[in-house]
């Protein structure tokens, strides 16, 4: 689809003289992506990817990767029992630790902000294996906001040998932490690359998608939200869909039952509501082509919409993606009912308000993250280790 190279399965050690890349994946949005970069070592002629999936919603992830022509070369099971964060530490931690052992690695490279990428880079760390941070710098100043993901990042940011910023204002995040400048590349983000190579296509509507005059696309799956926070924000959604005719909705739903559990009670019957399980890329991006405005908590989709010049309103009390706030093309507007309502109500009476948020903008990237990001890599694997100074 998106014309990306395709990654056969690996064996450990393909080529004496390529160095060998480590790339770990979790979850769908870290295989999107990871997707651009995956495939720019696999064009190189310096190093190949060996890509290992952690299992983790394992059927979107892979079908996710499989949309950039990406097979993994392992698939880990983590035969997890109660769901939990500590569990998945472990878990995470003891497989992670095997693989790098087999592999012998000359790097390990992961994206955002998950408990995975966290264990993962204390694993390389611990094995002394340098650790290549993609979507670095991204911060709220909040230990707990979003929760767990601040802290994950800040421990990818502590343990990381390069630092791939998306913006400059993660860059700036990075360097008042200590972070040495030489360490840090303004890369833009994959997630822009992956995008505009994707909406390239000439994309079908996915299925179900509503046939309004004006559809939201909407999503809730942060773990910070999970109970009332999330319950109040379908509330606005389903009001402002009561509230005005021509308008629809389709709600993509998170595999965490505590996610998509609420989205089935409380849009789930609606007439001009479609509440669907998770769909692949090409048919999310196809859904972002289509619709009227963006009702979510995602990263990714903060990042992505406005490239496409979609408004977003943002079900979270804080981000760490300001620079399209600062651009005019998303508003954070928290979780509570009437505030969405209000919101999305707004820009249905307002089409000055609507036509400002709706300019395409680019505060993430202009497509070419991936090749700034595997140059860097190579720049930094080839150069030599500086030997320890003597006591």
């Amino acid at each position: 689809m998106s014309g990306l190279t395709s990654i056969k399965k690996i064996n450990l050690r393909p080529s004496k003289s390529k160095l060998c890349c480590l790339c770990i994946v979790g979850t769908r949005p870290e295989a999107i992506k990871m997707g651009p970069v995956i495939a720019e070592l696999s064009r190189s002629d310096w190093a190949y990817p060996y890509v290992v999936t952690t299992g983790q919603h394992a059927d979107v992830v892979e079908g996710a990767l499989k949309d950039f022509g990406v097979a993994p070369s392992r698939r880990l099971n983590l035969e997890r029992r109660n769901g939990s964060l500590n569990e998945l530490f472990g878990k995470v931690m003891a497989e992670i630790d095997r693989v790098i052992d087999e592999v012998r690695p000359d790097c390990v490279i992961a994206q955002g902000d998950t408990t995975s990428v966290a264990v993962v880079s204390l694993a390389a760390f611990h094995k002394n294996v340098p650790f290549m941070h993609i979507e670095a710098g991204l911060r709220t100043g909040k230990l707990n906001d979003p929760y767990p993901e601040e802290l994950n990042r800040r421990i990818a940011g502590l343990t990381a040998a390069m630092h791939f910023a998306p913006t400059a204002t993660s860059l700036d995040n990075l360097l008042r932490e200590g972070v040495p400048a030489g360490d840090c590349v303004v890369s833009g983000n994959t997630g822009i690359d992956a995008l505009l190579q994707t909406a390239a296509h000439q994309l079908p509507a996915p299925m179900g998608f509503p046939n309004a005059p004006r559809v939201i696309l909407a999503t809730a799956h942060r773990r910070e939200s999970f109970g009332a926070p999330i319950e109040n924000a379908l509330q606005g959604i389903k009001a402002a869909v009561d509230q005005h005719d021509d308008l629809g909705v389709f709600f993509v739903t998170h595999p965490n039952p505590r996610a998509h559990e609420p989205a089935r009670r409380i849009l789930g019957g609606h007439p001009r509501i479609v509440v669907t399980d998770a769909i692949g890329y090409a048919d999310m991006v196809a859904a972002l082509k289509r619709c009227w405005l963006v009702v979510t908590d995602s990263g990714g989709l903060q990042e992505e919409a406005p490239a496409l010049g979609k408004p977003v309103l943002v079900l979270r009390n804080t981000t760490e993606r300001p620079e399209a706030v600062r651009a005019g093309a998303v508003r954070v507007v928290g979780t509570n009912a009437a505030a969405v309502s209000s919101a999305i109500s707004q820009l249905y009476d307002d089409p000055e308000l609507y036509a400002r948020m709706s300019v395409p903008v680019f505060p993430y990237g202009d497509g070419q993250a991936a090749q700034r990001i595997v140059a860097a890599m190579r720049t930094k694997l080839e150069s030599p280790i500086p030997a320890l100074s003597a006591a």
